[in-house]
Parts: structure tokens; C-alpha cells; sequence
């Protein structure tokens, strides 16, 4: 798909679908509760029907209705029907995450599996915080990565309700590793208590995590992110759940501005959010933008001079793509550091974008940790390679707002997340 410029200033104004994050830990939430749960504005998109459907596959009652953006959840009270399924979540890695804790509560054998980059994506912290919890967990393929062996779906998971006690976890692969115990662990025949072995990486997710929960009627104690305890309790469903729109898919329509000048105007978000991801609005004021907000909705105008930065985004990974794609065309370099994590996401998003900058005549400079991205005069055109990755397609779209001849190959991958993207994308001329 090739991308067609636009030549005058910004005056748009766009809405993007539900929050991913939100959508897919209310799902789970809302099937532990007792009762109907009806989600509002819920996502849409490859991720979240995969975790629908294997929710549904486990006998839970989900009623899905696309057009209004709604999804009914009946929830059993922390018990699952099936006591033998097969899943497949395709690449959804919050999916995999999450139903690996989820399926530990149930009576019965369950099998996990995914597409292929899903069976590189490491999920061995995981299993292993949940098997000193109690839970049996047998992998069903050797992996070796660097002559280490890891873990990482298909995995067989034989439950008896989930005992409990103390688990250590790392912070710094995954902070879905975290959420996927602290959501199921009202449920443990035993309290939780969780401790971190490292620190942890995108922190405003697991606050998010717990502002869910605590909205479904549960309080988690905590000690900052060195430590939880989640009490036995139920969650209580509060009828209603409304999912804000999507602050990661947003970041694209936030940063349009930067780099072609003018305003746009993106509905339904707050800079008030769950999200931890609207803190790249900072970021964009950093770089020169301004940014204000009336009813609840957010305005980002462009600046006089883009100017670049230096910081770490560990706490916002998955708008480091978006950075990177503006970043050319600010007045000085700008290093992103913090985002080793994004090694293992859909594609290893450091060295692809890295990689993809390069071949449109971007001079960068790829870290273990991040990235040196220097200003261009000039890009050449190109066809960017994605890596079915649907941030990958949605950040260079954006570099084809200001430069001729970008092509997006495979876009049909922001399906993932974003299937009407382009659509809003075109919503900006």
C-alpha cells in the first residue's frame, strides 16, 4: 500500500478504536466475576477475538456485538466449565499470557498454542513463577536461544485450581508476566504474594492492571513494584465497563502533527487515562508540540521546530516505534533508550526499525537497548518491510504523510490491533 503525502497543514479530527490492554484484561476479569459484565467501545481486532474465542472454547458465555463496540460477558465466579480444550491465539501475546494464569484455576487439561513468532516469544518467567505457585506446567517444544534452552508455547497445563503461596518474578521481560498473576490470584486457593526479582518495565501497565481489578471490587497491598499480595476475594462485576479508546493507537494520530504541521484532534481520551501510553503526549511536547484537552478529548498542534530528545521508554515501549518514525525529521539526533524489551515482541522492534530507517537513507545508529536516529535532509522511497508487525506498518505510514514514495508492504497486519487504520489515517487529509 502506498502511502500518499499530505501537503498542507493538519486540521483533522479522528477517533481510534478501544484500548487493547484494557479490552483483554477486562475480558478475563469479567469471566472470573460472578454475573453479566457488558464491555463498551471494547476492541475489535485479531487480538481480541482470538482471546474471545478462547474464552468461548472454555464455555464461558460471550456475546459479541461489532457493530455497537460491545462485548457480554458471563462470568462463572472464578470457575472454568471445560475440563479439556485446545487453544490457539495466534501472535496475541497478552492472550498467551494472560489464559496461561487463567487456565492454572480450572479442573482439567488445557493446550496453549500459537502462530510461529508466537512460539519464539519467551514465556518460561511465567511458567516458572506459576509452578512455585503450585500449577502444572509441561512445555511441548525445546527452544534454544544462544545455546540457552527457553521456554515458549505449545504448553500442556494440567489444573486443580491453583494453590497459592510466594512466587519471585522478573520485571524487566514482560510486565504482562505480572498482571497475568495479579489478575487471577483472588482466585488461588491460597493468598499470592508476588516479588520481584528485577526492576520492572512498563510500570504503567501493571498500574493499569490494578485500577481494573480495583474496578471489579479488588484491592491488591502492595510494596511500590518490589512486591504484591493480592487477598481471596471475589470480583464483583460492576454491570458496566467502559473501555477507553486506545492510547498506543493513538500515538500515530498524536504525532501526525510533528511532522506535517497543523492540528488534529483525537476524541475520547483523556489525558487522564489508564493508559500508561498517553505519556507520550510528553514526549511530543518535549520535541516542541502543545498539546490541551476539552471535553475529553485532546489536541495536538505542531511545532515551529521539531526538535529531538533523549530519553528512556521503558515505561512506554510501544510508542517507541512512533518516535522513531518522526524522529528524522527533527533539528537534532535523538536517542531512545530502555526498550530492550522490544527484542521480543512481534518482531524484534529494535533492529527492524533500525533496519527499515536505514533503507529510507536515515542515518542510525541501533544500541542493545535502543536507538540513535539522526536527522535527513532527504529520504529516499522505499518499500518497508513490516515483519507482520502492526506497529512496524503503522509508524512508517507516517513518514509516507511527509515523504514520496513510501509503500507499506503487508499492511492487512494492523489487523492485529487497528483493522480500520488506514481508514482514520486517510480521515487526517
Amino acid at each position: 500500500m502506498q502511502i500518499t503525502p499530505i501537503t498542507h497543514p493538519l486540521n483533522a479530527s479522528v477517533r481510534v478504536p478501544g484500548s487493547k490492554s484494557l479490552t483483554n484484561r477486562a475480558l478475563l476479569i469479567a469471566s472470573l466475576a460472578n454475573g453479566k459484565t457488558r464491555l463498551t467501545n471494547a476492541l475489535f481486532s485479531d487480538d481480541s477475538r482470538y482471546f474471545a474465542k478462547a474464552l468461548q472454547t472454555l464455555g464461558f458465555d460471550i456475546q459479541l456485538d461489532e457493530a455497537s463496540r460491545e462485548m457480554t460477558v458471563t462470568g462463572l465466579d472464578g470457575k472454568i466449565p471445560a475440563n479439556k480444550a485446545e487453544l490457539f491465539i495466534g501472535n496475541a501475546g497478552t492472550a498467551a499470557r494472560f489464559i496461561s494464569a487463567f487456565l492454572t484455576l480450572g479442573h482439567g487439561e488445557y493446550i496453549l498454542d500459537g502462530e510461529a513468532r508466537m512460539r519464539e516469544r519467551p514465556i518460561g518467567d511465567l511458567i516458572e513463577a506459576l509452578t512455585q505457585l503450585g500449577a502444572i506446567i509441561h512445555p511441548l517444544a525445546q527452544r534454544e536461544r544462544d545455546g540457552v534452552r527457553e521456554i515458549c508455547l505449545p504448553i500442556k497445563i494440567i489444573a486443580n485450581g491453583l494453590p497459592g503461596g510466594k512466587t519471585t518474578i522478573a520485571g524487566n521481560i514482560s510486565s504482562q508476566f505480572l498482571s497475568a498473576l495479579l489478575m487471577i490470584a483472588p482466585y488461588a486457593q491460597n493468598e499470592i504474594e508476588i516479588t520481584l526479582s528485577t526492576e520492572l518495565n512498563s510500570k504503567p501497565y501493571i498500574d493499569m492492571t490494578l485500577a481494573i481489578m480495583q474496578g471489579f471490587g479488588v484491592k491488591v497491598r502492595r510494596n511500590g513494584y518490589q512486591s504484591f499480595t493480592a487477598p481471596i476475594t471475589n470480583y464483583l462485576s460492576p454491570i458496566t465497563y467502559h473501555i477507553e479508546s486506545d492510547a498506543s493507537a493513538a500515538s500515530y494520530f498524536f504525532a501526525a502533527p510533528a511532522i506535517c504541521g497543523g492540528r488534529v484532534k483525537v476524541e475520547n481520551i483523556s489525558r487522564n487515562s489508564k493508559q500508561g501510553d498517553i505519556a507520550f503526549l510528553d514526549v511530543l511536547q518535549q520535541m516542541g508540540c502543545s498539546v490541551s484537552e476539552t471535553d475529553n478529548c485532546l489536541l495536538i498542534t505542531g511545532p515551529a521546530e521539531l526538535r529531538g530528545i533523549d530519553i528512556d521508554m521503558r515505561d512506554i515501549p510501544d510508542t517507541a516505534q512512533t518516535l522513531a518514525a518522526i524522529a528524522p525529521f527533527a533539528s537534532s539526533p535523538t536517542r531512545i533508550r530502555g526498550i530492550a524489551s522490544a527484542r521480543v515482541k512481534e518482531t524484534d522492534r529494535v533492529h527492524a526499525t533500525c533496519t527499515e530507517l536505514a533503507r529510507l537513507g536515515v542515518r542510525v545508529e541501533e544500541h542493545e537497548d535502543g536507538m540513535t536516529i539522526h536527522p535527513v535532509e532527504k529520504m529516499r522511497p522505499a518499500v518497508i518491510q513490516t515483519y507482520n508487525d502492526h506497529r512496524m506498518a503503522m509508524s512508517f505510514s507516517l513518514i509516507g504523510l511527509r515523504v514520496e514514495g513510501i509503500t507499506i508492504e503487508n499492511p492487512a497486519c494492523v489487523s492485529k490491533t487497528f483493522p480500520g487504520f488506514f481508514e482514520v489515517l486517510e480521515m487526517l487529509r
